[in-house]
């Protein structure tokens, strides 16, 4: 489409000319010009506050922390999001996510997804007919699933992209598109106009690029004769810098926003992703051992919960990745039991709601927030002066405990390779050993490898972490797996796990791999 400066590289996808209309592509694209400039620099800034070696609650917007102020009043679809179910777009997902009884569905267009062309594509497709009620499908073998009706439909709040990637089959006056724009675009200029346009907002690093949203917000509602404030953003913190400046976030997003979530997955990644170089005193212990109890875990949950509610916004809790396993009851129940302490705790703590990743979740996660709430639908009410978190205490990472253990090296090496396999495929949304794995639990066995070999660290059983060593359990798990892209997946994973330089995300380089 050369007159609106716009070109499509992907290949034919089913229905694409629903969505990828010259209009929504010029729309599109007009936000692309406005903002990809100013993205740019914000990604520039990352890298330069890193090589800081500092991280701070910020004095220069200590106002902002001090003063008074509040978020907009919730919609009614978002003022009870008890439980939230999350998944990628693809068709039959998101019909089962629909009929789930959910308050949320959290269409994932990002971790739970790939950026093949084909996903994003009929992603914004099925998005299109979940709007309007429409959605069914029915699978190769004369399987039909549609939406039932004697089910509450939940909310749908979209996840369009991070900032740091580009989407590479839609370019704009000759330079790829913004992915997050791409994402958000297309959705708000063909659902907006329903009057739910909500959105996640994921692996943010400052207020400024909060900022950078809320700019994208008021343009485009502007545009197209939108009421201001008509968008709700709900922010995921999971970036260490991001913990540092909750309010900030809030307050840039204050006439959009709808809350904060712990991102806690991808969080936990960004800490050894900040720190990775930083020494001995940053170095994390095996991924499972660390939980939500860890203290500088719990300091980043309870400021998050005191942070929304003393600015009237909702605090959603993190993900529950257990799929239940119908052939062994066994596993099952003691999973379950793990689920049910966790989403105890964050009912107790305060939390609005929280997340899980399967249907037959949801009624444990629902009955555990029904005690708490009684009759009220939400915590806000509930405020949380009694919580002081310091700087200290959000970096207090010696006093996690726990070990590196050869187990821990095996089961990142383990689930690293099985999710680019799965990632490679086109499926972003993996369920590897009864958990449903996304792009988060990848980064964190990637980057938790690399740290323990450049930090030079033993195992305890007296092994050291070196390149040879896991490069000797990438060849036998390798050996153990078969498929078309297992060769790749190893070769991506050695990569981004042992390059001397430093890949900011796995799926930048694994993107570069796919057609």
């Amino acid at each position: 489409m050369p007159d609106i400066g716009v070109t499509v590289i992907g290949d034919k996808v089913d229905r694409d000319e629903e969505v990828l209309t010259p209009e929504a592509l010029d729309f599109v694209a007009g936000l692309h010009r406005a903002f990809a400039a100013t993205r740019d620099d914000l990604l520039r800034r990352r890298a330069e506050r890193r090589a800081s070696g500092k991280l701070d609650f910020l004095p220069e917007t200590a106002k902002v922390r001090e003063s008074d102020w509040r978020v907009a009043d919730a919609p009614p679809a978002l003022t009870d999001r008890r439980v939230e179910i999350t998944g990628p777009t693809e068709r039959k997902m998101a019909i089962n996510a629909l009929n789930s009884g959910a308050k949320v569905w959290l269409a994932d267009l990002e971790d739970a997804n790939t950026p093949h062309w084909e996903n994003v594509v009929s992603g914004q497709v099925n998005l299109y007919d979940a709007a309007r009620g429409t959605i069914e499908f029915t699978s190769p073998e004369g399987k039909h699933y549609a939406l039932k009706d004697d089910v509450e439909r939940p909310a749908i709040v979209v996840r369009p992209r991070g900032w740091h990637l580009d989407e590479r089959h839609l370019e704009i006056d000759g330079r790829p598109a913004v992915g997050a724009l791409v994402d958000f675009g297309l959705h708000f200029f063909h659902n907006a106009s329903l009057g739910k346009p909500y959105y996640y907002l994921p692996k943010m690093e400052s207020h400024l690029e909060a900022r950078l949203w809320n700019d994208v917000f008021t343009a485009a509602e502007e545009q197209l004769g939108v009421r201001h404030g008509t968008v709700r953003a709900t922010v995921l913190i999971e970036t260490i810098p991001a913990a540092f400046e909750m309010e900030e976030i809030l307050y840039e997003l204050r006439e959009h926003a709808s809350g904060l979530n712990a991102g806690r997955w991808d969080y936990l990644f960004s800490i050894i992703k900040y720190f990775r170089d930083a020494g001995a005193d940053f170095v994390l212990p095996d991924r499972n051992s660390i939980t939500m109890t860890a203290p500088f875990m719990r300091a980043y949950t309870e400021l998050l919960v005191r942070t929304c509610h003393k600015r009237g916004a909702f605090a959603m809790g993190g993900m529950a990745a257990f799929i239940p396993n119908r052939r062994d009851p066994e596993v099952t129940e003691r999973a379950l039991a793990k689920v049910r302490d966790d989403k105890t705790r964050e009912a107790t703590d305060g939390f609005d709601g929280s997340w899980v990743a399967h249907p037959d979740l949801v009624p444990v996660c629902r009955e555990i927030f029904d005690v708490q709430f009684g009759s009220k639908s939400n915590q806000l009410d509930r405020q949380r002066d009694d919580v002081s978190v310091t700087a200290a205490q959000l970096l207090d990472f010696k006093a996690t405990g726990g070990e590196a253990t050869r187990a821990g090296v095996e089961s990142a090496v383990d689930v690293g390779l099985r999710y680019l396999v799965s990632w490679l495929s086109g499926n972003g949304a993996a369920a590897i050993h009864n958990l449903m794995e996304d792009a988060a639990t990848a980064e964190i066995s990637r980057s938790q490898l690399w740290q323990w070999v450049h930090n030079e660290v033993v195992l305890s059983d007296g092994t050291p972490v070196t390149a040879g060593l896991v490069r000797e359990v990438l060849a036998r798990t390798k050996a153990s797996l078969s498929g078309e892209h297992v060769d790749l997946a190893a070769e991506l994973f050695e990569q981004v796990a042992l390059s001397e330089e430093f890949a900011d995300f796995l799926t930048v380089p694994a993107y570069a791999k796919i057609p």
